[in-house]
C-alpha cells in the first residue's frame, strides 16, 4: 500500500490536477512541501490549527496535503462567509496561521519537512443550534504513510475504487465529503478535476473531456443534471462510481439517475462527526428503495424511541451510530455530551431499521412537524413535490397553528418556464393526492425565486422557517 506522498516520489509525472491549473504529482508534492516549510516557519506544529479561506483548485489541494504532514488541524472556511463569521472561526479554533490567498513560499525547500506527523481536518458545523463548532479528532503519533493502511482498512476500502482514475470535485472543498473524497482520490493515485463551482452542463462536459471515473454529488445536483435537455448526448461511459449523500434523495430522482447512467450510483450516510457509516449500491437500493444502506463493518445503528428505549424493526426513532472514531466539539464539552449516548453518536436524524438491518431515514428531529398530533416528515412531502416537472426545488416547513399545532407550508422554486400562481398550486395539490395522505398535504404553497441551499445541497429549514415567520 502506498499513499500520495509515496506515489508522488515514485511517479512524479503522474497527473494530479487536471484543468487550467494542472499539476503533476511531483509538482503538487513540491508545492505542498514548500507550504509545509512556510507554515512551520510561521509557528505551526502538531495540534495547531491552520485556517484557510481558499477557492477550489490546486492550491486548496496542496494546503490539505501540507497541513496533513505537519500534524496540524486544517480548518477550511467557506469563502462566502462574512468577516465576522470568519473571525469567529479563527478565534474559536485558536488558529496559528490564516491563509486567504496563495502563500509566497517559492524560495522554501521542495523536500519533505522534518518530523512528519499525520494531521486532520477540523471542519466547523453548526448542527441544529448555536454557533458552529469545530469537529476535532484525536491525532495519532503516526506519519501519513503509517496512517494510510488504517484509513484504507477502516473506510476507504468501502468505496471500492481501484488505483488510478479521475475524480471530479463537484462541491466546495471546505465541506467534509468533497474534502475527504479528494484526499482519498489523491491517495489512490487519481487525477483530480476541481472546478470553482458546480454547473450542470459544465459537469457533463468535464466528465466527457477528462473521462471522469468517480465523483461525489448531492441530490440537488442530480435534479439539475436531469433538467439538462441534451444530457443523453454526452459520453459519460467512463463513470463507474457516482457517490451521493449529505441530503435525502427523492426516490423518483434516484430512479431517474439510475435509468440514465446505469447502476453506478453509490449512496452513503454519515456526518462530519461520524464520517461514513453506510454504503449502498444501486442494485441494493433498487431492491430496497429509499434505504441508505446497512452499517459498515465495525459500525452499528441503534434506534431510540421517545421513551428512551430501543425501537423494534420498522419503528421510527432517533438514529445513534456506534463504532465511530472519538471526536469532540472543540471547546464545547456540553455539546459533545448532548450528542452522545454512551459511546454512540446521534446526527439528530429520525429513521428506522428494517428486519434486514437496512436503515431508512425519515427526517431531522428538529424539522419534525407535528400536525393534529401526527408526526409529519417534511422530506417525504418535498420528495413528492419534486416529482412534478414544474418544481425545481422545494422546502417544507411547519409553522405554528392554533388548531393543528403546526401548519404545513411548502415554499416552491418553480422550474424554468413554470408560472407560479393559483393554477400551479392547484395542480401541485392534485399531484400530492395519490402520493401523500391528506394530512400531509401543504396547507399553504408559496413561491420563491430561489431557496438558500449550501453548495452541498443542504437546506436549513430552521433558517427558512425563521425567515418565513419574520416576513
Amino acid at each position: 500500500m502506498r499513499g500520495f506522498y509515496e506515489i508522488a516520489a515514485a511517479e512524479p509525472d503522474r497527473p494530479a490536477v487536471l484543468g487550467e491549473d494542472g499539476r503533476t504529482y511531483g509538482e503538487l508534492l513540491a508545492r505542498a512541501n514548500r507550504l509545509s516549510h512556510g507554515l512551520a516557519e510561521r509557528g505551526t506544529g502538531p495540534g495547531d490549527a491552520v485556517v484557510t479561506v481558499l477557492r477550489n483548485g490546486s492550491e486548496a489541494l496542496a494546503m490539505m496535503l501540507a497541513t496533513y504532514q505537519l500534524g496540524a488541524y486544517h480548518v477550511p472556511v467557506n469563502w462566502h462567509f462574512t468577516e465576522e463569521e470568519i473571525d469567529y472561526i479563527v478565534a474559536d479554533s485558536g488558529a496559528k496561521v490564516v491563509v486567504r490567498s496563495p502563500l509566497d513560499v517559492d524560495d522554501r525547500p521542495a523536500g519533505s519537512p522534518p518530523h512528519r506527523r499525520a494531521g486532520s481536518m477540523m471542519l466547523y458545523t453548526s448542527g441544529t443550534t448555536g454557533r458552529p463548532k469545530g469537529v476535532r479528532r484525536r491525532l495519532l503519533d503516526l506519519t501519513p504513510e503509517d496512517l494510510y493502511p488504517i484509513l484504507m482498512r477502516k473506510s476507504w476500502k468501502h468505496f471500492g475504487l481501484p488505483f488510478g482514475g479521475v475524480h471530479l470535485v463537484c462541491s466546495q472543498l471546505y465541506h467534509s465529503a468533497p474534502y475527504g473524497q479528494a484526499m482519498m482520490a489523491l491517495n489512490l493515485g487519481h487525477a483530480v478535476v476541481a472546478p470553482e463551482r458546480f454547473d450542470a452542463v459544465r459537469a457533463l462536459e468535464l466528465i466527457e473531456r477528462h473521462r471522469v471515473t468517480n465523483a461525489f454529488m448531492v441530490p440537488t445536483m442530480f435534479h439539475r443534471l436531469l433538467a439538462v435537455p441534451d444530457r443523453r448526448t454526452y459520453d459519460l461511459s467512463s463513470l463507474t462510481h457516482l457517490y451521493h449523500g449529505a441530503a435525502p434523495c427523492p426516490p423518483a430522482t434516484k430512479h431517474a439517475m439510475i435509468d440514465w447512467l446505469g447502476p453506478v450510483l453509490w449512496e452513503y450516510y454519515g456526518s462530519t462527526e461520524a464520517a461514513v457509516a453506510t454504503m449502498v449500491s444501486s442494485r441494493e437500493w433498487l431492491a430496497k428503495p429509499g434505504t441508505v444502506g446497512r452499517a459498515l463493518e465495525g459500525m452499528t445503528f441503534t434506534i431510540v424511541g421517545d421513551d428512551g428505549r430501543e425501537a423494534a424493526p420498522g419503528e421510527p426513532g432517533l438514529v445513534y451510530i456506534g463504532g465511530i472514531n472519538r471526536f469532540e466539539y472543540h471547546g464545547d464539552p456540553a455539546k459533545t455530551a448532548a450528542a452522545m449516548r454512551g459511546r454512540d453518536y446521534t446526527p439528530g436524524d429520525i429513521g428506522y431499521l428494517d428486519e434486514d438491518g437496512y436503515l431508512f431515514l425519515l427526517d431531522r428531529r428538529t424539522d419534525l412537524i407535528i400536525s393534529g398530533g401526527v408526526n409529519v416528515y417534511p422530506a417525504e412531502i418535498e420528495a413528492a413535490l419534486l416529482e412534478h416537472p414544474a418544481v425545481a426545488d422545494v422546502a417544507v416547513i411547519g409553522v405554528p397553528d392554533e388548531e393543528w399545532g403546526h401548519r404545513i407550508v411548502a415554499l416552491v422554486q418553480p422550474a424554468e418556464g413554470a408560472t407560479p400562481g393559483d393554477e400551479l398550486t392547484a395542480e401541485l395539490l392534485r399531484h400530492c393526492e395519490p402520493r401523500l395522505a391528506r394530512l400531509k398535504h401543504p396547507r399553504v404553497v408559496e413561491y420563491r425565486a430561489r431557496l438558500p441551499r449550501t453548495p452541498t445541497g443542504k437546506l436549513s429549514r430552521r433558517d427558512v422557517r425563521e425567515a418565513y415567520l419574520s416576513s
